[in-house]
């Protein structure tokens, strides 16, 4: 039985479910052929009739027949879910914030995944470089996608530097490929301050903008330094001046992309307008936030939601206190809510503190990087009030665990205090620090 095959769990009312699949049982066939990984198993499923041979728990083999004129998901959750071992990186980037993490961490968060199949189930960015000509050719052939890729520049030699080795690859020329194909891709790209930066931006924007449509959005978001890089790649963070004048660059090929074709494709991260000491955009300016889990859009999101939130507000009196932990990055936002907040809601008093990232090193000032040692560290004996509020993104994802492997739990032990996470919305942002269900 191969393992990678075994069913977890079927979904309730699914087809799955209907045809009597259970746990422990293994898919060996779809409509007579191998399923080598997810990608082969969803394009194999999507069809009007379904044949699938299945091993069963107890060893039996059963030929079980499907129509499925609706093109259903069929509802199968396998305990591997990519059917197969997932793929590491193999490239040696400048800036692998993986390579920045201090010793004795868990073992997973050093495992570099570049894996293009976690680009379909979860919207991870990839480069690539790992897929041979022949795969590149079957996941156009499935039209896989959206396809999230990790661009970073498209110079040949440039991209020696930037990958570290030189079998990068012609990451233009694949593009063009799927493309071609049919297929939509949003790009990234990781700027390092003299490395892919000035003419190589330049350069990688103009080829990215001469793929529109196909690429749908790209962004363009500053490298993170953690105070971990003892024997790595010489980088430097962007000061004010030189943030400034990525911005008029990137924001010039806006404008060019928005005459031209009525979108601006390209998006900055927030980071860069924080350092440039300069206002973040209106929220129409993200368009429909095609980069919003990189960071780009965030804070014209929050406001939206939060402006909107509070010009419905019924409530003004509420004796509530309650605190807020944030990054440096967030902190001036998160005070210009907490004081709306108490001016539109008297008896509310909201305590902002802002988390200094001693764990990884003080250029890493976003709040999703906070660890919980120094939250425990630098809150315990301040003035909590009756409730916590952290960001939801400082966890990891579907559990109460933090980077540093400080649990939830362990918080609220030692503060005192109720913690409670809340998400990037600026809704609930105001329902949760009125204490709202």
């Amino acid at each position: 039985m191969d393992k990678y095959k075994v069913i977890e769990s079927v979904d309730k009312g699914s087809i799955a479910e209907e045809i009597g699949l259970c746990k422990g049982d293994c898919l060996v066939e779809i409509n007579g052929k191998k399923v080598k990984d997810i990608l082969q198993y969803k394009y194999y499923s999507r069809e009007e009739e379904i044949t699938l041979k299945i091993k069963k728990a107890n060893g039996e083999i059963e030929i079980i027949d499907i129509e499925n004129p609706d093109y259903e998901d069929l509802g199968i959750n396998f305990q591997y879910p990519l059917l197969s071992c997932p793929r590491s990186c193999r490239n040696k980037c400048v800036f692998c914030f993986i390579d920045q993490l201090p010793k004795g961490m868990r073992e997973t968060l050093y495992f570099k995944d570049d894996d293009s199949r976690l680009s379909l189930l979860h919207g991870n960015y990839v480069t690539l470089t790992n897929l041979s000509d022949e795969e590149i050719k079957e996941m156009a052939n499935m039209h896989i996608s959206p396809i999230n890729i990790s661009v970073h520049t498209t110079d040949p030699e440039n991209r020696k530097l930037v990958f570290g080795h030189g079998k990068s690859g012609d990451i233009l020329a694949r593009m063009k490929f799927f493309a071609e194909n049919g297929i939509t891709m949003n790009g990234q790209i990781v700027l390092c301050k003299n490395v892919n930066d000035g003419k190589y931006l330049e350069k990688t924007l103009n080829d990215l903008c001469g793929l529109y449509p196909a690429v749908y959005s790209v962004s363009v978001v500053p490298v993170g330094l953690s105070k971990y890089r003892e024997g790595l790649y010489p980088l430097e963070p962007f000061n004010k001046e030189e943030a400034t004048e990525v911005i008029k660059l990137v924001e010039g090929y806006q404008q060019k992309m928005l005459e031209k074709h009525n979108s601006r494709v390209i998006y900055l991260a927030d980071e860069f307008y924080l350092k440039a000491e300069l206002p973040v955009p209106q929220a129409e300016a993200y368009e429909d936030f095609p980069q919003i889990e990189n960071g780009v859009g965030l804070i014209a999101s929050l406001k939206e939601e939060f402006e909107d939130a509070l010009s419905g507000l019924a409530i003004t009196q509420r004796e509530r206190e309650v605190s807020i932990a944030t990054g440096k990055a967030s902190y001036p936002l998160i005070c210009s809510f907490a004081s709306r907040l108490e001016e539109k809601v008297k008896g509310l008093k909201i305590n902002v503190y802002e988390i200094k990232n001693d764990f990884f090193g003080e250029l890493i000032t976003v709040s999703g990087l906070i660890c919980g040692c120094d939250l425990m560290a630098q809150l315990k004996g301040k003035n909590l009030g009756q409730e916590l509020f952290i960001s939801h993104s400082m966890l990891r994802s579907g559990e109460d665990v933090f980077l540093d492997d400080v649990t939830l739990k362990e918080i609220i032990s030692v503060l005192k205090v109720p913690v409670t996470p809340v998400y990037n919305d600026g809704y609930e942002f105001v329902d949760l620090i009125l204490g709202e269900e």
